[in-house]
């Protein structure tokens, strides 16, 4: 069953991001497995099994919509996501992107098979309740997001320059909350013609640089001192949800 047109354009890039993935997970050997990735304390693999499981969960959730059922993303909360995750970490190069593969085809298949009205029926994922089609949205970003936390050649540059304009709006829109007290932020991505002023006062601090670094440091992942120019420092930021 076809999705509405907008909801359509969103699967096709979640696919092209998959596909970007999958290209450099296709790539790894054994050895990648059991190193670092940007994550603390969290391996290539960890990484990859995240990606895979969150994968599963949507397909959960998109399942139950389709019955008219609201369920938990994940089936055994925070904990049982954690020890799913822990448990496949290990897993040989192979068995992981295969994983990755067949968990993202499977979540694709239930999304199409979606009755027209399930994409606004409310499901309950760990970000909070939301429709279905912002899953598709929410499931790009975890895609995007993870690629670069493997740290193996996928870089903030890489991504759309689409992707990166809607999450700075996003994570601009949600950075008042993670601010130091007192502190207000002139944040620019100056490729993107895009600017913001938030936070309390004045704008006392100044962030600027191409967008997906913004977006980046923004979404609190290791940015580069050369990549931003911040002349007061960058400001400490709260945790991003």
């Amino acid at each position: 069953m076809s999705a509405p047109p907008a909801i359509e354009q969103e699967l096709t890039e979640v696919r092209a991001a998959t596909a970007r993935l999958l290209a450099t997970v296709d790539g790894l050997g054994d050895a990648h497995v059991g190193k670092a990735s940007s994550l603390p304390g969290w391996t290539v693999g960890h990484v990859l099994t995240h990606v895979a499981r969150n994968a599963d969960g949507n397909r959960r959730i998109a399942g139950g919509a389709a019955r008219g059922e609201v369920l938990e993303q994940y089936p055994h909360g925070v904990e049982g996501r954690a020890a799913d995750i822990e448990a496949g970490a290990g897993r040989p190069a192979a068995d992981l992107a295969v994983d990755v593969r067949t968990s993202a085809a499977a979540l694709d298949a239930t999304w199409m098979a979606l009755p027209i009205g399930a994409w606004d029926q409310t499901v309950r994922p760990m970000s909070g309740e939301q429709p279905v089609r912002q899953t598709v949205v929410s499931r790009r970003r975890e895609v995007e997001v993870h690629h670069i936390d493997l740290g193996l050649g996928y870089r903030p540059g890489d991504w759309p320059a689409a992707f990166v304009a809607r999450e700075l709006e996003r994570a601009g829109s949600g950075l008042p909350g993670r601010l130091p007290p007192g502190t207000a932020v002139r944040l620019a991505g100056r490729d993107l013609e895009w600017a913001i002023e938030v936070g309390d006062g004045p704008a006392s601090v100044s962030v600027s640089g191409p967008g997906a670094w913004v977006l980046a440091w923004l979404l609190g992942r290791r940015v580069p001192a050369s990549a931003l120019w911040a002349p007061a420092g960058l400001p400490d930021l709260g945790p991003w949800q």
